[in-house]
């Protein structure tokens, strides 16, 4: 049974290397050093978010309707999910570098902006303040 492949180690969050791959129709077997792809680096959480957005066809409005979170909440996880990818507008990281799924995501004056604007909702009543607490970890922040 094959299972999916995992990209941290268990035990002490390390990123894995896949050392060995096994064709089964013909048996050739490639040892080597090989990385999971971008992809592969996403969290479990992250993933999901993606299949949604692709079975939305990229529509927010129905992705926010699927997951059942703000408008604001599903902007903000889709711009992390952008980062964590190396695709964010500005992103200094190349696009096959390793990016950890948890690591701290560096603050611009794009994300200050962001940030101010989830508060000014928060204090007009627009969003709860459980939606501008989403909001603001989606941005990698506080």
């Amino acid at each position: 049974m094959a299972r999916d492949v995992i990209s941290t180690c268990p035990v002490c969050e390390g990123e894995l290397a896949i050392t060995r791959l096994h064709c089964r129709s013909c048996g050739t077997a490639l040892e080597g050093e090989f990385g999971v792809g971008r992809f592969g680096r996403l969290s479990r959480e992250q993933l999901t978010l993606l299949e949604s957005f692709l079975r939305s066809r990229g529509n927010l409005k129905d992705l926010e309707r699927e997951l059942g979170i703000s408008y604001p909440t599903v902007r903000g996880r889709i711009e992390a999910l952008l980062r964590a990818l190396g695709l964010a507008d500005g992103d200094e990281a190349a696009p096959d570098e390793p990016v950890e799924a948890d690591a701290p995501i560096p603050t611009s004056d794009d994300d200050a902006g962001e940030r101010r604007a989830i508060l000014d909702r928060l204090a007009r009543r627009e969003i709860s303040a459980e939606d501008a607490a989403e909001a603001l970890r989606a941005l990698g922040g506080a």
